[in-house]
């Protein structure tokens, strides 16, 4: 009986483990179920995500927001794509002694913010 509550002590231990762990540094396909973004309007997707994750307490977008971190005018036209998303992933990844927090956003977000930044770079570009 003694070895049933230590065993069961033992599972206790492990699933409350594994549930920080889940909330701490979610997998991508976990993120992917739970923040799937509609990007059947892609721009109008990423409007909301930057809206939702307060992007301009920090940044400049679209001329509105904080300077507090980087203006974001032009920043998909001066990195590539690849840079941006694996910078949107996990910016400290990138840049290890970086301000900016890693929101575990989801492949879908990531792909509504960039839109979202493509259309103010392609509306300013002659």
């Amino acid at each position: 009986m003694e070895k049933i509550k230590q065993n069961k002590r033992w599972v206790i231990l492990a699933l409350v483990v594994l549930i920080i762990w889940l909330v701490m540094a979610p997998p991508r396909f976990v993120l992917n179920m739970v923040k799937n973004v509609d990007l059947s309007d892609p721009v109008a997707a990423g409007e909301q995500v930057v809206a939702k994750y307060n992007c301009r307490s920090c940044h400049t977008i679209g001329g509105e927001g904080a300077l507090i971190a980087p203006n974001l005018a032009g920043v998909t036209q001066r990195h590539d794509p690849l840079v941006l998303r694996l910078w949107l992933r996990n910016p400290r990844e990138v840049k290890a002694r970086t301000a900016m927090p890693n929101f575990n956003l989801s492949d879908s977000e990531i792909e509504a913010i960039i839109a979202y930044l493509e259309s103010f770079d392609n509306a300013s570009t002659p």
